[in-house]
């Protein structure tokens, strides 16, 4: 015992000696470091998960809405051809929407359903999609099996969109997941029984084993640009078209941001402070190096108060178009945020509706200000077209249709295909089991070439 007291009062001596204390306050010093460095690396590494994991889960919601789009399309496809390629739109999507949901950090049934659904999906559809290759019919089996898929897709939908409501407002997060998964998530799809799933599985077994800006708005860029037309100007020509655009009165001071030519169209940029406005109200203009068109304009300001309809908006944009030399222009889809309305405008030749040639503004809902315009698909895209004589009546084109569409409204149109070329159409707007479509028939041939959802929501009606 007394050994042990000895050591104790030499240990106690030893840390009164300066160069033992350094050693053990340096010691200290790098067990702290080590273990906020090694905290920092943790925290690093869980953030980079969820990231890994946010993003993988928002890509399964985005596949999963583009998967039941898809097979709303299938449902009234009367056309092998179209009904292929919507089929096989079907099969790639739900693939890719199974490939993100197996990088999420939960094991649990219902995910593992969800899974098996996509799966079911995928193969299924991929099957139909070959009946369709070889002209084979479509049974009213496999039709009422894509309407099973269909609604079963629209619960997965909502299911999942709440769930991305939810990580987004921090009410769930993965760590909760992955601890509590089963519970979290079976929470979140209880309107998905696990007997639908089950149900489905019966009825595909024999399967298993085996996918804002309007309608037509990716296909506006034309490597022509038929609607660019006069001479090269410079920049100072350009600066007064701008100021011409704008209205001196409007204008405080303007400067230029140069020539822009990584665009589609070569444009000089300039920068505008607006006169007796806030600090903070400025605008910014592309007029094109050919011609001097104004190719794109835009500027912000707070909307304290609506006080015009989106209907008075409309006509108010379509009259500033034909005062800046864009007649003929009708409105076509909307998108209402902050009390700010975007309307796309399409030009109309002989009352046939030109989806090529668009043209965007931005509308303020306080006064009817013009905030905005981007005249990129007209630009590229118009000029006075002779139409090609219609060889497919409206009644023979209403034969081509299916049965199930209650038609609204029907008209001739104008559409690009991805393949830079131009079909017209009968478009017939109708009705199917509460969605709407838009369905175009080639005026030529007959042949179903596109069918667009349209989605009317407290924003807007938009098309996918």
């Amino acid at each position: 015992m007394g050994k042990i007291q000895n050591k104790i009062i030499d240990w106690k001596e030893r840390l009164k000696d300066r160069h033992m204390l350094s050693v053990i306050v340096v010691l200290g010093a790098i067990i702290i470091g080590m273990g906020i460095f090694t905290y920092k690396k943790q925290t690093e590494f869980r953030q980079a998960s969820e990231n890994s994991y946010n993003m993988a889960f928002f890509q399964v919601v985005d596949y999963v809405e583009n998967v039941e789009n898809y097979l709303a399309k299938s449902l009234i496809s009367t056309t092998s051809e179209h009904g292929a390629q919507t089929l096989t739109h079907v099969w790639r999507e739900a693939n890719l929407a199974q490939s993100y949901l197996s990088q999420l950090p939960i094991t649990t049934e219902e995910l593992a359903n969800t899974s098996k659904f996509l799966n079911q999906v995928s193969d299924y559809s991929y099957s139909l999609s070959r009946k369709n290759i070889y002209n084979e019919e479509l049974t009213q089996e496999d039709l009422d099996n894509l309407k099973k898929l269909h609604d079963y897709s629209v619960e997965l939908k909502n299911t999942l969109t709440q769930l991305s409501a939810d990580m987004n407002d921090g009410r769930i997060k993965w760590g909760e997941l992955q601890k509590k998964g089963s519970i979290a998530f079976a929470q979140q799809v209880s309107n998905i029984s696990q007997d639908s799933f089950s149900n489905l599985e019966e009825n595909f077994h024999e399967y298993a084993g085996l996918i804002y800006d309007g309608a037509f708005s990716e296909h506006m860029t034309n490597p022509e640009r038929k609607g660019l037309t006069g001479d090269n100007i410079d920049e100072e020509t350009a600066k007064k078209k701008a100021v011409e655009f704008f209205g001196q009165e409007r204008i405080e001071e303007i400067s230029s941001n140069g020539l822009s030519e990584n665009g589609n169209i070569p444009s000089y940029d300039f920068h505008i402070k607006i006169k007796d406005g806030k600090k903070d109200d400025t605008a910014n203009i592309s007029i094109s190096q050919k011609g001097g068109h104004v190719v794109f304009s835009n500027s912000n300001r707070n909307i304290e108060a609506e006080t015009i309809t989106q209907e008075q908006a409309s006509q108010i944009g379509r009259n500033f178009l034909q005062t800046k030399g864009f007649p003929n222009m009708v409105a076509t889809y909307y998108l209402k945020q902050q009390g700010i309305v975007t309307v796309n405008y399409a030009y109309e030749q002989s009352g046939v509706t030109m989806y090529t040639d668009l043209i965007k503004l931005k509308i303020a809902l306080d006064n009817g200000e013009i905030l905005g315009i981007e005249t990129t698909g007209y630009l590229n895209s118009h000029e006075e077209r002779k139409l090609d004589t219609v060889k497919i009546t409206k009644e023979q084109a209403k034969q081509k249709l299916n049965k199930k569409l209650e038609i609204k409204s029907e008209s001739l149109a104008v559409i690009p295909t991805e393949y830079q070329t131009e079909i017209l159409c009968w478009e017939f707007k109708g009705n199917v089991e509460g969605t709407d479509f838009l369905v175009y028939i080639n005026a030529q041939t007959g042949r179903e070439e596109d069918i667009l959802v349209i989605v009317d929501t407290p924003d807007g009606t938009l098309t996918m």
